[in-house]
């Protein structure tokens, strides 16, 4: 593992300026050259507008992706911190400088380069792989271009990306410093410690209740109780009307001779395979080899084909089938490949093929069973025919059915009983309900909803105990619901969590006794070592910890080793304060192959640096300014 740049902090930035500029695509490029105002601006480079609208997509796209990659339960408030703000400004900044550098020295690509590009788009190719035309003029209306401002944008951003590698190529590392890197990877010190826990201040620490108050005053969020709701509610979906429909026999039976070919099955076998692998480029002797011990198996099982499953067993390669003899079950048309298949097929029931080879090496195939081919009989089907016939009805009276459901729920706001009766609905009840979603339930469930929740914590439901409006969770599900009980926010009473918070700040007391002791013994060691108390000595390298904590391992490799021995004080939060003696170092064994294997890695962050000296030379030329006053109001809606 590449610890050195994992225990640098400001390496650990520059490694970060990989995704810094990825592709132009994410936002536009003809948002750049647009300008909707002073009033409407965030940040100007070189005299043209960074737009409020530009930052509001940038963050919207940087919220789809979260949701995308963990779910719809991200919140949008993740983006909306000062510090991703103003990463967010900063990367829009650094990808109109660059663009306004290729613009100025007129840098383009060929437009052969450009047509491949275009034509390798994902989603706008063929089964074939050829490119489709209708696609991609389909893509264009939908997007609102031109093909032309549409290859000017894609030649915008390959020439961007082609000058950022420009820059990243010319950057150079020399040896020394790899050789440097290395050894500071490999050093190896020799370390002790001497422990102060803070549950031995434990008898020493002496409680007041004042101490205990100002705890409960100064932590007070701890101990809040948020509002919430108790609720009643009714969903109306697909499934809720199907429920309600009935489908007589005769219309079973009328879908089923209608519709026979649809619940036909096509012949299935059942074959037991001895699968010995051989890759296809196997020279001469290991081909040699696989088929002699095929061969001979066969002999033996022309013999006894009985044997069959025991031979499967001791000598078929297939992890899947081999402990159970070498039976596959019934496969269908298609299920094997090609060889296979054509095998099984020219076999009776109980006979065994010859050889037969394929791209997982050679098989010895057992045909033992067959279902022919046939129509389902009506009682297998009847399920499956009822369930689409009340699947397809309710599709088509659910809008009926939701038009009934809005109005009612309208019109009889003081209650949920009214659409329930007329819609042959549950009232369900829901408790504990907050004002955001909770990450712990499924993001499906209709009350766990923002767009619900929101309407359940409105204040006409709130005050009035009025019915919800009909809300749209998802496609054809609505819901209502209506307040039962709400507690507002409070605060427990302070007698209730005084227990807690006795131990709470029993454990901040003792912490500090035992740093305060640890602080004074390194103060002492400093003036003059002294090992008494100490544990054995442990050898630490970035690359072996002795089991130490990644943090204690990272404060013992950093410490300034040159005057020996060396000291260096942890705070270890609820455990204590520890010492560490830091008392030889040695350079490691020279690992040779991880420093090759590691070379790429170092270049790699050498030439990002690269990149971010160059990108930050491009804002000092394009006098960047950021208007404070439009970056604050900024947000991102989803």
């Amino acid at each position: 593992m590449f610890e050195y740049i994992r225990t640098h902090q400001r390496l650990m930035q520059l490694l970060l300026l990989i995704i810094i500029f990825p592709s132009f695509a994410f936002f536009g490029i003809e948002s750049f050259t647009r300008s909707n105002g002073a009033d409407n601006t965030v940040a100007m480079v070189a005299g043209q507008a960074i737009t409020k609208q530009e930052f509001d997509n940038a963050q919207r796209n940087q919220l789809d992706r979260l949701r995308q990659a963990y779910g719809p339960q991200i919140d949008q408030q993740i983006l909306n911190t000062p510090e991703v703000k103003t990463e967010t400004l900063n990367e829009l900044i650094k990808r109109k400088t660059v663009l306004l550098e290729v613009t100025k020295n007129h840098l383009t690509v060929s437009r052969s380069v450009l047509q491949k590009n275009i034509f390798s788009t994902p989603g706008l190719l063929k089964a074939d792989g050829t490119f489709d035309e209708e696609r991609y003029k389909s893509f264009l209306v939908a997007q609102g271009l031109t093909a032309t401002s549409h290859q000017n944008r894609i030649s915008q951003e390959l020439s961007a990306e082609q000058l950022l590698g420009a820059v990243q190529n010319t950057a150079f590392t020399p040896k020394t410093v790899l050789n440097r890197v290395g050894d500071i990877i490999e050093q190896e010190r020799d370390v002790q410690s001497l422990n102060f826990k803070a549950a031995d201040y434990l008898a020493q620490v002496k409680i007041t209740d004042e101490m205990l108050r100002a705890y409960y005053e100064k932590n007070g969020a701890q101990f809040e109780v948020p509002e919430q709701i108790k609720a009643e509610y009714v969903v109306l979906d697909n499934e809720a009307i199907a429920a309600q429909i009935t489908v007589s026999d005769d219309e079973l039976k009328t879908v089923y001779e209608a519709n026979k070919k649809q619940y036909s099955s096509d012949e299935q076998r059942r074959a037991s395979h001895i699968l010995l692998n051989l890759k296809k480029d196997a020279d001469a002797a290991e081909q040699k080899r696989v088929k002699d011990k095929a061969e001979a198996i066969l002999a033996e099982l022309k013999k006894k084909p009985e044997s069959f499953a025991k031979l499967a067993k001791e000598n078929s390669q297939d992890p899947g089938s081999a402990e159970r003899g070498g039976d596959l079950d019934f496969f269908g048309k298609g299920a094997m490949v090609k060889p296979f298949e054509e095998a099984v097929n020219k076999l009776k029931e109980g006979e065994i093929s010859g050889l037969v080879q394929s791209d997982f090496g050679i098989h010895i195939i057992q045909l033992t069973g067959i279902k022919p081919a046939g129509i389902k009989p009506f009682d297998e089907v009847k399920g499956q025919i009822a369930a689409e016939i009340k699947r397809q009805k309710a599709g088509k009276a659910y809008s009926e059915a939701a038009d009934t459901f809005t109005n009612t729920v309208f019109e009889q706001s003081d209650n949920l009983k009214a659409v329930a009766d007329k819609l042959k609905l549950k009232i369900e009840t829901v408790a504990s309900l907050s004002r955001k979603p909770n990450p712990a339930l499924p993001p499906t469930l209709p009350t766990n909803n923002e767009k619900f929740l929101k309407a359940i914590f409105s204040e006409d439901s709130l005050k009035k105990k009025h019915n919800t409006e009909a809300v749209e969770v998802a496609p054809n599900m609505l819901v209502a619901g209506r307040v039962v009980d709400y507690k507002a926010a409070s605060k427990r009473a302070f007698e209730e969590v005084k227990p807690s918070i006795e131990a709470a700040v029993k454990a901040l007391e003792t912490a500090k006794m035992a740093k305060a002791a640890g602080e004074q013994k390194l103060k002492d060691l400093k003036a003059k070592d002294d090992v008494a108390g100490f544990s054995e000595v442990k050898t630490v390298s970035r690359l072996k910890n002795q089991e130490l904590p990644s943090n204690v391992v990272l404060a013992v490799m950093k410490a300034d080793a040159q005057n020996l021995p060396a000291f260096v004080g942890l705070e270890a939060p609820g455990v204590g304060y520890s010492v560490y003696r830091i008392a030889k170092v040695s350079a490691g064994a020279v690992d040779q192959a991880r420093r090759t294997s590691e070379k790429p890695q170092i270049e790699n962050v050498v030439a990002q640096q690269a990149v971010h000296s160059y990108l930050e030379a491009l804002k000092r030329k394009s006098k960047v300014k950021i208007v404070q006053a439009g970056f604050e109001e900024t947000s991102v809606k989803p």
